[in-house]
This record gives structure tokens, sequence and C-alpha cells, in this order.
């Protein structure tokens, strides 16, 4: 077994290096550098709208939460189920990652990824509800492998390269269905609760596929009903937390920033001529630990936000905005805040420096002793097995999405049974090899997804502006909702009355 591994790990090794050191930060960062450019900076030039038509219209408007339709779920629903896979162990666990193997400075560069993620997001969403369709059971399908297929795919002599980089997103998105959602998840949650509790990993495995079992199988509806009670009192519950690390700590709050900003830019490298290897590190950290938290430019939130009832793609698309401001610049920045105040690491460097911790992922338990004493690592461990299960059942979404393309509608209990399954295996992985997985298939997902994205923006261009014509401008113009004319002709008259 440990030769296999080794095996494992080495082929990994060689695709991870292309994927992520040859292309993928700078196609990642180019991606929202051009989305932000062809929105017009949208996030910032629209953030009380985006906000007031988001977490501000649960308050005001019904059909956000509505969830009459009996085959798709509410906006609120797909929400919440996007945050259930984005809201895991990143946040936790791949925080300190980024801080030990990056230093401080790769926090930066999570920011950067997340403020032009946010635009990756909201334009992944946008194509994905213009270019959906509904299956043979009335349930909406949308994702990367339909704008790709249909998008890109009706481009002049685009119509193969549009099939074959469709096919290419499922089967990356399958294989990262059981990295990022299922092997990386379980094992955090085992190495934590054997930390803590001393349970042993077999059980933890064994526990958890009875009931991933007794979700996943009941579909997107009973997952949806799932996650939308256990994502926002998780979210709630850790943030408060790690706030009262923050006040506890609050006279470390100036070194922690300016750590950050200087580790950011290889300052403390430049003397010993290291400095461009030094960055070169801290930004591949902050940006793949970035994309592992939030998803932006992955291709993946947008399979579940497609099967909203929302009718405007930009309403969705401002969801997605949301999606990754709460996970990466609100609960990632209080993550890593309390890490790097509460005395766990250097400040310099990132290392570690508690006492009795030997990895990263144990760093945020440590962090949250120094102040709630021997309750702190119960709390973490409870923590992360809410976050990192609420991930496992939000990333079998899109990995049915992924096989019901792949290999139609009526075939996806086997995907399901094959997912259920493997999260038994995840716990008695080495947790770094599970890890380094998950980083490369994010990787080989990101790549067809963002050179769909990029090909289509001027798609997005013109949805977006029609949208603020019509919503923030007040013209009169015919709405641009769907591809297909009699979608848009139907949805138009919708939200017209």
């Amino acid at each position: 077994m440990e030769e296999f591994l080794a095996k494992v790990a080495e082929v990994n090794g060689v695709i991870y290096n292309f994927v992520w050191v040859t292309i993928g930060i700078v196609l990642l960062l180019g991606a929202g550098v051009i989305c932000t450019i062809v929105t017009k900076g949208f996030q910032f030039a629209h953030f009380g709208h985006w906000v007031k038509e988001t977490i501000g219209s649960i308050f005001t408007d019904k059909s956000v939460t509505d969830e009459s339709d009996k085959h798709n779920i509410s906006q609120f629903q797909a929400l919440c189920t996007a945050l259930s896979a984005t809201v895991g162990t990143g946040n936790i666990s791949g925080t300190a990652t980024a801080i030990v193997f990056g230093g401080p400075g790769a926090i930066f560069w999570m920011w950067v990824a997340a403020i032009l993620g946010m635009m990756t997001n909201y334009s992944e969403n946008v194509l994905g509800i213009f270019y959906r369709r509904k299956n043979e059971f009335g349930e909406w399908c949308g994702g990367a492998m339909y704008y790709l297929k249909d998008g890109l795919g009706a481009k002049k002599g685009c119509k193969w390269i549009g099939v074959i980089l469709a096919v290419l997103f499922s089967i990356f998105c399958l294989f990262a269905s059981f990295g990022i959602g299922n092997l990386s998840q379980m094992n955090s949650i085992a190495v934590n609760l054997d930390s803590a509790f001393g349970i042993p990993n077999w059980i933890t495995g064994a526990v958890f596929v009875i009931i991933a079992g007794l979700v996943i199988v009941g579909g997107l509806k009973r997952i949806a009903a799932v996650t939308e009670r256990i994502v926002p009192f998780m979210v709630i519950l850790y943030l408060a937390g790690t706030i009262a690390i923050f006040i506890a700590n609050i006279e470390m709050v100036g070194a922690v920033f300016a750590s950050i900003f200087q580790n950011a830019f290889g300052i403390d490298a430049v003397a010993g001529g290291f400095a461009g290897i030094v960055m070169k590190e801290v930004i591949t950290w902050g940006c793949k630990r970035g994309v592992f938290s939030n998803e932006a430019g992955l291709g993946s939130s947008v399979m579940v936000h497609s099967c909203s009832n929302v009718k405007e793609p930009v309403k969705q698309g401002m969801w997605g905005i949301f999606e990754v401001f709460v996970d990466t610049l609100i609960v990632c920045t209080l993550t890593a805040v309390a890490v790097l105040s509460s005395g766990v690491v250097d400040l310099t460097t990132g290392q570690i420096i508690a006492s009795g911790v030997t990895e990263a992922s144990a760093l945020v338990g440590a962090s949250f002793e120094t102040l709630f004493g021997g309750f702190g690592k119960y709390f973490i461990a409870v923590a992360i097995m809410l976050f990192a299960f609420s991930t496992v059942l939000g990333w079998s979404v899109y990995g049915t999405k992924a096989w019901e393309y792949l290999f139609g509608t009526k075939s996806t209990i086997i995907y399901k049974i094959i997912f259920v399954s493997a999260v038994f295996i995840g716990p008695m992985l080495h947790s770094s090899l599970a890890w380094d997985i998950s980083d490369t298939f994010n990787g080989l997902m990101m790549i067809p997804n963002l050179i769909g994205v990029i090909v289509l923006c001027p798609i997005v261009y013109k949805i977006t502006q029609n949208y603020v014509d019509r919503r923030i401008k007040g013209k009169d113009v015919k709405p641009m909702l769907s591809v297909f004319k009699e979608i848009n002709d139907e949805n138009s008259e919708e939200i017209m009355k």
C-alpha cells in the first residue's frame, strides 16, 4: 500500500506542477481581471445593490426562499448548498496551511484571488443560468459543461472544442468531487476527531458513510434542506469564536496585518536575494488555498446555483459574489487573524511554534485553546466536522451533475453509491496526500472552465449591461434571460408582471 501511495504522490506531483506552477495562477488571476473589467467593476460599482439583492432580499423578497417548486430549489437553498461546499476545511485547515507553507503573506493573495474571484464566480453563475435547460425530470441543469458546449461550441470553428472541453470538465469534476469534496474533507474530520476525542479513523469513516448515504441518496432537495439548516448555524457559531479571539488579542492586530503585507511581497527576503522565490511560493499558496476555499474559477458552485428557481442570470450571479465575499473575505480572514494573533505561529515566517502541534490542520484548534482552554480543541473538532461534512454534501451535488452530463440522469444512483462508499476511505489517507490530490484536480477542473468563461465574457457583458439598464437605470429594454428563446420569452413575461 505504501508503494502504491508513493507512486500516486509522484504522478500527482508532475500534474500538480504543470497545472498550478506553469499556467494555473496566471489563468486564475487573469480571468478575474478580465471579468472585473468586462463588468466595469460590478463588485465595487454596485456594492450596495448586490448586497441588497442577496442577503438583504432574504427579509424582503419571498421568492428568494420560496420552496414550492417540487423539482428545483430556492435561491437561498442554492446559496446554502453552494456555501456548504465552499465553507469547509479550506477556511480552517486550508487557511492555516497557507500560512505555514506560504507565510502570512499568503493571506494577502487569498484576498486578491477572492476580490477578482467574485467576478469570476459571478460570470460563471450568469453563464450557468443563461445556458441551462431542464432534464427529463423537470429539474434545471446548468454548469460549465453546458456553456462550454452551447456557448463556446457555438463560436465559428469551435463546435468540437466546446464538446471536448465540456467532457473534460465533467471528467475532472467527477475526480475533484472525490478530492476536494470527499477525501480531504473526511480526512480533516477524522484527524480532528481523533485528536480531540480519540475516535479511531475507521469508526469516523463508518459512521459518516451511513449519515452521508441517508442524505445524498435522497437527492438535491434533501441535501438543500439539510444544508439550509446547517450552514447559517455553523458559520455564525464559528465566526463568534474567531471574533472572540480577535477581541482578546486586539493589541496584536497591527502586527498581524503588518506581517501579512510585508510577507506578501517578500520584503523580508529581499536582503537575502530570495525575493523572487518567496513571492512565487506566497502567491501560489495564497491563490490555490483561496480557490480551494471559495472555488471561484472552478465552475463548481454554478452547478447548484443553476438549479435555483431564479429567472434573472445576474441575480444568481450576485449570489455568487456574496458567496465568495462571505467565504474568503470574512471567514478566512477571521481564521487567519485568530491564528496569527494567538501566538501559535511565527509572525515573520508563519512556522508553527505552538507546543505539541505538528500539523497545520491543528493550528486553528491551538489558537482557540489559547482563549478557551481545553474546550477550544473540542470546539474546532466539532466545527470542522460540520464544515467538512456539509462540503461533502455540496460536492456530491456537483459530482452528480457531472455524471448526469456524461452518462444520463437515470444512472446517477451509481455515482451516489460510489461517492458515499468513498467517505470511508478519506479518514485512512495521509493528510498531505489527500490535500495534494485535491489541489491537482481543482486545477485540472479550473482550466477548461476558465477558457469558457474568458471566451464568453462578451456574453457576460451584454447580460450585465442589459440588467443594469433595466433594473438600475430603469430603461425599457427586453430582458436577456436565456439563450433559448422559449425559456427567455416565458421568464420575461414572469419578471415583467
